[in-house]
C-alpha cells in the first residue's frame, strides 16, 4: 500500500475477510443489499447551459451555511447510486450539506434536453457549484467523484488551477477514471467483458430513448455494428458531443493532462486491482509530484467498492472509501 505524505492519510484498508479479489469486490458492491435512510432532498434543477438543465438533489443542515459536498456519480449511474446515498448519509452525520448531482440526462432526465453527457463535462460541475454559492450563499465546498465523476471532478480542479472560486476548499475522488483511453481499451479485455457488456446495454438502451425523444436530433441506427465502449464513443458520444472521435474525445476529456495544475488540497483513492480503471505510470507520477494530492493505492479494493470489515463505530457499514472521503473534507469545516 502507498500513500503520499500530506495533511490527510486514509486509514488502512482491509478487505471483508470473504470479499477479497478485484472483481468480488466490485461485484460485491453491487449486488450486496444496503439500506441507506435518508430524510426527503430537495429537489433542484439546475441549468447548467440554455435549455439544459440537471437534477441534484440536496440535504441541508438547518444552518445552510455548513461546509458542502458536491458528489458527482460514475458512468451510467445517478443520484440514487449506493455510494452517492453513502456519502449523503456520512456527510450529513459530519454536519455537512451534501448535494448529489445528476449528470445530464441522469436521474430520469432524459427528456430535459436533446444533448448527451460525456466525461468531459466539468462545465457542469462548475455550474452546479456556482448555483449553490449564488443562491444558498454556501462559505465552501468541496467535490467528490467516483470514477467517470471523479475525473470530472479533477479536471475542473485542474482547469480552475489557483483561480478557482474562493469558497472552493478541496476535491476527492475515487477510482477517477482519468486515463480514459486506457480504460476504454481494459473493458475489451476478456476478463472485463461483463463489464463493457453491462455498460454498453445502458448507453444503448438511453441512446435509443433519446432518439424516441428527439428523433430530429439522434439517430438509433448508428448503434448498428458497435461491440465495444471504444466503438460507442467513436460513434455516438463523438459525433453528438463535437469531438472528431474517440481519441479526441478521450484525449480532450482525460483529467490527466490537468493534474498538474490542481491546487487546492485533493485526494485520490485507487485500488491496484480496479478491474478496468487504468492509471498509466505517467499518470501516477503527476499525481505524486503535485503537493496538493494524496494518492492512495490499495492493493484491493476492485472499482468504487472497498468493502472492508466492519467494527468500531456502529454507523459503520464497512464501506471504506465513502468514510475516508468524508474524513478528508471534515478539515475544511
Amino acid at each position: 500500500m502507498t500513500a503520499k505524505p500530506a495533511a490527510f492519510v486514509p486509514s488502512v484498508f482491509r478487505p471483508r475477510r470473504w470479499l477479497r479479489g478485484g472483481h468480488v469486490q466490485t461485484l460485491g458492491a453491487f449486488f450486496l443489499p444496503r439500506r441507506i435512510d435518508l430524510a426527503a432532498a430537495e429537489e433542484r434543477l439546475v441549468e447548467v447551459e440554455p435549455g439544459v438543465p440537471v437534477l441534484c438533489h440536496c440535504h441541508w443542515q438547518k444552518d445552510r451555511r455548513a461546509l458542502t459536498l458536491i458528489v458527482v456519480h460514475g458512468l451510467e449511474g445517478s443520484s440514487e447510486s449506493q455510494y452517492m446515498l453513502g456519502i449523503a448519509r456520512n456527510g450529513l452525520a459530519a454536519g455537512m450539506n451534501v448535494v448529489r448531482m445528476n449528470q445530464r440526462n441522469c436521474g430520469g432526465m432524459d427528456h430535459s434536453a436533446p444533448t448527451l453527457y460525456n466525461s468531459g463535462r466539468s462545465a457542469d460541475v462548475a455550474a452546479v457549484a456556482r448555483n449553490l454559492v449564488e443562491r444558498d450563499g454556501i462559505p465552501g465546498f468541496v467535490l467528490i467523484g467516483f470514477s467517470m465523476g471523479g475525473n470530472l471532478v479533477l479536471k475542473l480542479a485542474g482547469e480552475w488551477g489557483d483561480d478557482g472560486p474562493a469558497q472552493f476548499r478541496g476535491v476527492a475522488a475515487v477510482c477517477p477514471a482519468i486515463n480514459l483511453a486506457a480504460g476504454a481499451d481494459a473493458l475489451h479485455e476478456p476478463r472485463n467483458r461483463i463489464y463493457e457488456y453491462y455498460f454498453l446495454l445502458q448507453l444503448f438502451q438511453r441512446l435509443r430513448r433519446k432518439a424516441r425523444l428527439f428523433p430530429e436530433n439522434f439517430d438509433a441506427a448508428r448503434l448498428r455494428g458497435i461491440k465495444t465502449l471504444r466503438d460507442f464513443d467513436d460513434r455516438i458520444t463523438a459525433h453528438y458531443c463535437d469531438f472528431t472521435g474517440a481519441d479526441d474525445y478521450y484525449a480532450r476529456s482525460a483529467a490527466a493532462s490537468v493534474i498538474g495544475r490542481i491546487a487546492r488540497p485533493t485526494l485520490v483513492i485507487h485500488a491496484a486491482n480496479d478491474p478496468f480503471v487504468r492509471i498509466l505510470p505517467e499518470t501516477r507520477q503527476a499525481l505524486l509530484s503535485n503537493p496538493n494530492i494524496t494518492y492512495f493505492e490499495t492493493e484491493d479494493g476492485g472499482h468504487c467498492a472497498f468493502i472492508g470489515e466492519r467494527g468500531g463505530d456502529a454507523a459503520y457499514d464497512g464501506r471504506w472509501a465513502e468514510r475516508e472521503v468524508v474524513e478528508f473534507a471534515k478539515q475544511f469545516r
